[in-house]
This record gives structure tokens, C-alpha cells and sequence, in this order.
């Protein structure tokens, strides 16, 4: 169990497990809402209170929802829109990592999208290779 909150702590996120790996995407919704994103089934993510919502406006059909503290502006996760649900039913949803303190994330896998070149389908490009959580950068 892994527990997060935002700058102010009026948002509260609970995850049941630690995330397979996290995406630290450089396309322009995640670059300006600031968030690495472990992702997870809803029934894993427990949200404690009140967030606002943005969709973005330069997609026709935007799959995901950001959602953040309204107090502090700290974006706590997204969820997918009612047309992503219909497409690829509701399976998932993203939680910003950098949320959570780093030593419950030590050995997980950040990895480093090319959001920004991503076609919208079909796998991702990588800007530089992944890297351990928490491991020790080797000298020199």
C-alpha cells in the first residue's frame, strides 16, 4: 500500500500496490500538469477528497480527464473520459508518482516516453533508456 497527497494534503490517494513502472512523458499535457504516472485498475486507487478536472480542449476526443487539488493545484491523477471508457472500458487509471515519498517507489522503473512524437497509436518511442528508482548512479 502506497499513500500519497497533495502539496496542502486536502487530497489524499491511496494505491493497493506499487506500480509496474512509471511514465515520465514528455508530451504536453503530462510536461504541463507536471506528473510522473504509475498506472493501475480503478478498484486499486482510493481517492480522499475533493479534486477539479481538466480535459483538453485541443483534442477532439481527449481520453483522459486530469484531475488536481483545487487548494494547492497539485495534479493527483486522471481517469478516463466517458468516450475512452466506451472504447477500452474502464481499466485504468493514472496516480502522479511524484506524490509519494521515493523510498516507496525504490526498484521501480521510470521510463521515458516521446509523448510529444506519439502518433496515438502503436507502441512509444523512448527518449533515453529507463532508470531504477532509488538505485545508486554509478560513478564517473
Amino acid at each position: 500500500m502506497i499513500n500519497l497527497s497533495c502539496l496542502c494534503g486536502q487530497i489524499r490517494v491511496e494505491v493497493a500496490k506499487r506500480p509496474d513502472f512509471i511514465h515520465e512523458c514528455n508530451c504536453l499535457l503530462c510536461s504541463k500538469t507536471g506528473a510522473r504516472w504509475g498506472y493501475f485498475h480503478p478498484s486499486e486507487v482510493a481517492i480522499d477528497g475533493a479534486t477539479k478536472g481538466y480535459c483538453r480542449a485541443d483534442k477532439e476526443e481527449p481520453a483522459a480527464e486530469i484531475r488536481f487539488c483545487e487548494t494547492c493545484g497539485s495534479t493527483t491523477h486522471f481517469s478516463l473520459t466517458t468516450s475512452a471508457v466506451a472504447k477500452f472500458g474502464d481499466t485504468m487509471m493514472g496516480v502522479n508518482m511524484l506524490l509519494a515519498d521515493e523510498a516507496d517507489l525504490a526498484g521501480v522503473e521510470l521510463r521515458f516516453p516521446d509523448g510529444r512524437a506519439w502518433a496515438g497509436a502503436g507502441d512509444f518511442a523512448y527518449l533515453r533508456e529507463a532508470r531504477i528508482i532509488g538505485a545508486a548512479a554509478l560513478p564517473g
